[in-house]
Parts: C-alpha cells; structure tokens; sequence
C-alpha cells in the first residue's frame, strides 16, 4: 500500500497552481529576515547574539547595510562573509514553496506548513554553522505549527487530513518522537540526539503526523539514510573522523520537507 494512499485528494483548484506568484513574492521578502536571524544566532551557545560583522564592526541588521542580508551575503564595508553561504537561503525558500506547491494542500494547511519553513528554515543553517538550534525558533515553530493545524482542524473539519483526529494525531507524534530523542540524549550523551533535535522534532514530527503515521516513519527514515549517507561520504573524503560528531537537524527538516512533498 502507498503511504499516502489513505489521503484523501486535494480539492481541485489546490491543483492549479494559482497563487505561486505570490507565493514566490512572500520568500523573496522574508529572505533577508532569515539570512538576519542566521547571522544573528550562527555563535556558540551561552554567547550574545550577533549584532555585527566580525571583522569591522558594521551592522548586519535592518539599520545597517542591506549587502549583509542580500543573495551576496557579504559586508557592506569590508566584503567579509556574513552568515549563510550566498545565494543558499534564496534556494532553500525556492525549495519549500515548491514544495507547498507540491503538496497542494488547502489554504488552512498551508499556512500552518509555511510557518513550520520560516521557523525551520533558519535552523537548517544555524545547526549546519554551530551545531545548535536555539530555543528562541524551536518553541516558536512547535507552539505556532501545533496552533495553525489545530485551527486548519476546526476550518476544514473532516475535509483536511481527518480533522480533529489528524490535530491529536500530530500532537501525539511531535511529542513522541521528542521523547524518543530525549531519552536518547539522557541515555547516550554526546552519541544520542541533542536535546536541540528533540524540540525541532516537536514540529517537525507534527508536521508528518497531520497526514498518518506511516508519514511520520518515513520522514524518521528518509532523515536517517540521509545522515548516514552523507557521514559515509564525509568520513570517506577525510573531512570528518569517527569521532567527530554531525547534527542531525538539517536532516531532520530534509526528511520532513521530502515526506511533506510526498504527501
């Protein structure tokens, strides 16, 4: 049996592709707010914020010049790299409103779904950066993602993806799987998840458990293999050692985008 098989299909116009534009319109306009916030979180944990280019002192925020936050990614005085690699954050917005196209799901799912990316999104990077997901974006998309599908529950009713059902059955799964890595960072230490991974599993895993949770096994399991994938290949080209240690939260929202397209 398909794993989506027991998703009912979306309405028809969902399919049309109108709205896109806009859609594209929206990333293109919170691109710099999420190269800010990288930038800003991208420093070692229990250390300020950064405020400003590391090398000459200007601004990298809203008030200082717009080079830092631009596809460029470099400083407007001293053209030393700021946050994300260039041009990385603009494909990665491109990449999830293609898949909310993709997944052609009601308005109501949408928004819920878009929230989880704009929250996630800048994790993606920071953890990639500093090996940390700062609290400050993983409650947001827990409490935010866990709201938006319960109102899209109370909008759609049984329409959506079962409802009231599909909400607790999120919930469930969020929870669930942020137990599991938990226990793991108890149980394992440095060799089991952070406790970062466990509160983006919160929305993470939400997400996923909208649809079933056969969905929520198979995002777990398309993370897992990627992980495993690319240590093999680090470990392979000497850029990583045994010992060395990979966050596993980028591939936790690479699996959860994969599977959200695939639903």
């Amino acid at each position: 049996m398909s794993l989506t098989e027991h998703l009912p299909a979306p309405a028809g116009p969902a399919r049309t592709g109108h709205g896109r534009l806009p859609r594209l319109l929206a990333a293109a306009t919170v691109a710099p707010l999420i190269r800010w916030i990288v930038a800003a979180d991208s420093v070692p944990g229990g250390t300020q914020r950064r405020t400003a280019c590391d090398e000459c002192g200007t601004s990298i925020g809203l008030a200082g010049p717009l080079r830092a936050l631009s596809p460029l990614a470099r400083c407007g005085t001293c053209r030393h790299r700021i946050g994300a690699p260039p041009a990385t954050v603009e494909l990665a917005l491109l990449v999830s409103v293609g898949v909310l196209v993709v997944a052609a799901r009601p308005v109501s799912e949408t928004v819920a779904f878009a929230w989880w990316a704009l929250c996630v999104l800048p994790l993606f990077f920071v953890d990639l950066a500093v090996h940390r997901l700062p609290d400050r974006l993983t409650y947001p998309a827990a409490f935010g993602t866990w709201g938006l599908l319960g109102l899209a529950a109370l909008l759609g009713g049984t329409e959506t993806a079962g409802g009231g059902t599909a909400w607790l059955r999120s919930l469930l799964a969020g929870l669930a799987v942020a137990f599991v890595f938990a226990a793991s960072t108890v149980l394992l230490g440095r060799r089991g998840f952070g406790l970062g991974d466990a509160k983006l599993a919160l929305s993470s895993a939400a997400v996923l458990g909208w649809f079933g949770w056969e969905l929520v096994f198979f995002g777990l399991m398309v993370s897992f293999v990627a992980a495993a994938l690319t240590s093999v290949a680090l470990l392979l080209a000497g850029r990583v050692r045994w010992s060395g240690h990979l966050p596993f939260g980028p591939f936790l929202i690479l699996g959860s985008l994969v599977t959200l397209a695939l639903a």
